[in-house]
Protein backbone atom coordinates (compact mmCIF):
# COMPACT_ATOMS: atom_id res chain seq x y z
CA UNK A 1 0.00 0.00 0.00
CA UNK A 2 1.35 3.93 -1.30
CA UNK A 3 1.09 7.04 0.05
CA UNK A 4 2.25 9.91 -1.91
CA UNK A 5 2.28 13.35 -0.19
CA UNK A 6 2.36 15.98 -3.08
CA UNK A 7 3.29 19.55 -2.17
CA UNK A 8 2.06 22.12 -4.31
CA UNK A 9 2.60 25.15 -1.71
CA UNK A 10 4.85 26.69 0.99
CA UNK A 11 5.93 29.57 2.81
CA UNK A 12 8.27 30.61 5.71
CA UNK A 13 6.62 28.37 7.65
CA UNK A 14 4.11 26.18 6.77
CA UNK A 15 3.93 23.23 3.27
CA UNK A 16 0.58 22.27 2.10
CA UNK A 17 -0.19 19.02 0.24
CA UNK A 18 -2.86 17.17 -1.45
CA UNK A 19 -2.07 13.22 -0.01
CA UNK A 20 -2.97 10.15 -2.29
CA UNK A 21 -3.71 6.64 -1.13
CA UNK A 22 -3.19 4.03 -4.11
CA UNK A 23 -3.47 7.49 -6.57
CA UNK A 24 -7.00 8.26 -5.00
CA UNK A 25 -7.26 12.35 -3.21
CA UNK A 26 -7.34 11.40 0.42
CA UNK A 27 -7.04 14.46 2.22
CA UNK A 28 -4.53 17.05 2.53
CA UNK A 29 -1.49 17.77 4.40
CA UNK A 30 0.64 19.91 6.22
CA UNK A 31 4.21 20.11 7.78
CA UNK A 32 6.64 22.50 8.48
CA UNK A 33 8.61 24.97 6.18
CA UNK A 34 11.36 23.78 3.27
CA UNK A 35 14.84 24.36 4.63
CA UNK A 36 18.16 23.01 3.09
CA UNK A 37 19.07 22.52 6.22
CA UNK A 38 17.27 20.78 9.16
CA UNK A 39 16.32 22.87 12.09
CA UNK A 40 15.17 20.70 14.81
CA UNK A 41 10.81 21.08 15.26
CA UNK A 42 11.02 23.71 11.86
CA UNK A 43 11.90 21.59 8.98
CA UNK A 44 9.85 19.77 6.40
CA UNK A 45 10.12 15.79 5.79
CA UNK A 46 12.98 15.47 2.94
CA UNK A 47 11.21 14.48 -0.48
CA UNK A 48 11.37 10.85 -0.49
CA UNK A 49 10.08 7.49 -0.05
CA UNK A 50 9.81 5.95 3.36
CA UNK A 51 8.51 3.01 5.33
CA UNK A 52 5.15 3.66 7.27
CA UNK A 53 5.15 1.51 10.97
CA UNK A 54 2.81 1.39 13.93
CA UNK A 55 4.91 2.67 16.86
CA UNK A 56 3.11 1.48 20.22
CA UNK A 57 4.96 3.90 22.67
CA UNK A 58 5.55 7.34 23.51
CA UNK A 59 3.52 10.31 24.20
CA UNK A 60 1.33 10.55 21.41
CA UNK A 61 0.40 6.76 21.51
CA UNK A 62 -0.95 7.19 25.13
CA UNK A 63 -2.51 10.37 24.40
CA UNK A 64 -4.45 8.63 21.36
CA UNK A 65 -5.30 5.59 23.53
CA UNK A 66 -7.02 7.85 26.41
CA UNK A 67 -8.45 10.28 23.62
CA UNK A 68 -12.45 9.21 23.41
CA UNK A 69 -12.00 10.21 19.49
CA UNK A 70 -9.47 7.67 18.80
CA UNK A 71 -9.16 5.00 20.91
CA UNK A 72 -12.03 2.83 19.85
CA UNK A 73 -9.18 2.30 16.76
CA UNK A 74 -5.68 3.01 17.82
CA UNK A 75 -3.19 0.72 17.58
CA UNK A 76 -0.46 2.84 17.75
CA UNK A 77 0.94 5.54 16.01
CA UNK A 78 1.93 5.81 12.24
CA UNK A 79 5.36 6.86 12.26
CA UNK A 80 7.61 7.56 9.49
CA UNK A 81 10.95 5.70 9.58
CA UNK A 82 14.51 6.13 8.41
CA UNK A 83 13.69 9.91 7.27
CA UNK A 84 17.67 11.14 6.99
CA UNK A 85 18.29 13.66 10.63
CA UNK A 86 14.87 13.23 11.62
CA UNK A 87 13.44 10.86 14.67
CA UNK A 88 9.96 10.24 15.98
CA UNK A 89 7.99 11.35 12.83
CA UNK A 90 4.39 10.73 13.27
CA UNK A 91 1.20 11.01 11.22
CA UNK A 92 -1.18 12.74 13.33
CA UNK A 93 -4.01 15.24 14.12
CA UNK A 94 -3.08 18.95 14.37
CA UNK A 95 -4.36 22.38 12.69
CA UNK A 96 -0.88 24.59 11.63
CA UNK A 97 2.54 24.58 12.15
CA UNK A 98 2.18 25.39 16.12
CA UNK A 99 1.24 21.54 15.99
CA UNK A 100 3.79 19.95 14.08
CA UNK A 101 7.59 19.08 15.08
CA UNK A 102 8.86 17.75 11.89
CA UNK A 103 5.20 15.29 11.27
CA UNK A 104 2.63 15.12 9.21
CA UNK A 105 -0.37 16.71 9.88
CA UNK A 106 -3.69 15.62 8.05
CA UNK A 107 -7.17 17.12 7.37
CA UNK A 108 -10.28 17.39 5.36
CA UNK A 109 -9.65 20.67 3.66
CA UNK A 110 -6.98 23.23 3.68
CA UNK A 111 -7.10 26.97 3.96
CA UNK A 112 -4.32 28.45 2.21
CA UNK A 113 -4.47 32.51 2.05
CA UNK A 114 -1.53 34.05 0.70
CA UNK A 115 -0.29 36.54 3.38
CA UNK A 116 -1.57 34.49 6.56
CA UNK A 117 -0.90 31.19 8.26
CA UNK A 118 -2.03 27.94 6.71
CA UNK A 119 -3.51 25.25 8.22
CA UNK A 120 -6.24 22.06 7.86
CA UNK A 121 -9.23 21.36 9.09
CA UNK A 122 -11.00 18.86 10.36
CA UNK A 123 -8.21 16.68 11.26
CA UNK A 124 -9.72 14.34 13.83
CA UNK A 125 -12.02 12.78 11.04
CA UNK A 126 -9.32 12.85 8.51
CA UNK A 127 -7.15 11.03 10.74
CA UNK A 128 -9.39 8.32 11.69
CA UNK A 129 -10.41 7.79 8.02
CA UNK A 130 -6.99 7.10 7.01
CA UNK A 131 -5.59 5.42 9.70
CA UNK A 132 -8.22 2.67 9.33
CA UNK A 133 -7.71 2.21 5.61
CA UNK A 134 -3.85 2.03 6.16
CA UNK A 135 -3.27 0.04 9.67
CA UNK A 136 -3.65 -3.22 8.56
CA UNK A 137 -0.16 -2.11 6.07
CA UNK A 138 1.68 -0.44 8.66
CA UNK A 139 1.64 -3.42 11.41
CA UNK A 140 2.89 -5.79 8.24
CA UNK A 141 5.78 -3.20 7.41
CA UNK A 142 3.63 -2.70 4.25
CA UNK A 143 2.82 1.02 3.88
CA UNK A 144 5.00 3.62 2.00
CA UNK A 145 5.10 7.12 2.14
CA UNK A 146 6.71 9.55 -0.95
CA UNK A 147 6.80 12.98 -0.46
CA UNK A 148 6.68 15.06 -3.71
CA UNK A 149 8.08 18.41 -3.68
CA UNK A 150 6.05 20.42 -6.72
CA UNK A 151 5.93 23.90 -4.16
CA UNK A 152 9.75 24.60 -4.36
CA UNK A 153 9.69 26.66 -7.89
CA UNK A 154 7.21 29.06 -6.07
CA UNK A 155 9.85 29.95 -3.72
CA UNK A 156 13.06 29.96 -5.98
Amino acid sequence: MHLSVERFVSDADTTVSLIFLGGLFECFGLEDEFREEKLMHETRIPAGTYVVVLRQQGGFHVRYLADTRFSSFHQGMLEIEDVPGFTDILIHVGNTDDDTSGCLLIGESAICPPYAEKSVVASARAYERLYKKVVAAAKKRDLTITFIDRDLAQNA
